[in-house]
């Protein structure tokens, strides 16, 4: 199962006018993560950074010139998240600004069943909060020590963690594979919906290790207890 953990990063706060500047994205595969990522800075065209923004993430107009409009890197992002859920922290505010994008390229939106959120995960789980990002890396024990700034890629990083840790940890991530025999398919209620876990089924049962001398010994003394013996009520042992 793919799952594609992101961030972004925008010019404000303003979805109908503001633009994506920076997105970073981590892939997971039953949640661990693959190594296989994205990161790209997006060029938001004649929209000016805010002051307010560029205090959390740093990234400045002069810095955007040289980089790609949007439209050039929307099949590259598409490619990259597939049929994979997209996981964000507070994806409201992600996924406005993701579908604001594909809809002035005259794209179809991403779906809502398509999207986690992890606030929405953290606040259900954690209901007397807080629940930022930095919060929960403190909650789960994970060093962001580093994370002066926003960063979309470090951000990505982060968030996979704590989403590791939210859905059960690494022990989530242990499926018990089909190795040399067949899977059933199994899922689990949890905070994100969907999780699939392989459960190993013996492709042969195991022999009987009770030997035919010790059915016929028992059988010999469930005889012997007579009709109201427990084990009467059981059948045959054979």
């Amino acid at each position: 199962m793919r799952e594609i953990i992101f961030d972004t990063e925008t010019t404000g706060l303003d979805n109908r006018a503001d633009r994506i500047i920076e997105i970073g994205g981590i892939e997971l595969f039953n949640h661990f993560p693959t190594g296989n990522t994205l990161h790209l800075f997006i060029n938001p065209g004649d929209r000016k950074v805010h002051p307010d923004a560029l205090a959390v993430h740093g990234i400045t107009d002069e810095s955007l010139k040289d980089k790609p409009p949007f439209e050039e890197v929307a099949d590259r992002i598409l490619e990259f998240f597939g049929d994979a859920k997209w996981i964000a922290h507070n994806a409201t505010f992600d996924m406005g600004f993701v579908n604001a994008e594909f809809a002035r390229l005259g794209r179809p939106p991403i779906l809502p069943d398509m999207v986690i959120d992890t606030l929405a995960m953290a606040r259900r789980k954690h209901p007397m909060g807080p629940n930022s990002l930095d919060a929960l890396c403190r909650r789960y024990g994970i060093d962001n020590s580093h994370r002066t700034q926003h960063g979309a890629l470090l951000d990505s990083e982060l968030l996979a963690e704590v989403y590791i840790e939210m859905i059960g940890g690494r022990q989530t991530a242990l499926g018990l594979g089909s190795i040399g025999g067949s899977s059933a398919r199994s899922r689990q209620n949890d905070d994100a919906e969907g999780i699939v876990a392989d459960v190993f089924v013996r492709p042969n049962p195991l022999p009987n290790r009770v030997s035919e001398e010790e059915l016929a010994s028992h059988a010999a003394l469930v005889a012997k207890l007579g009709a109201k013996g427990i084990w009467s009520k059981y059948g045959s042992s054979e």
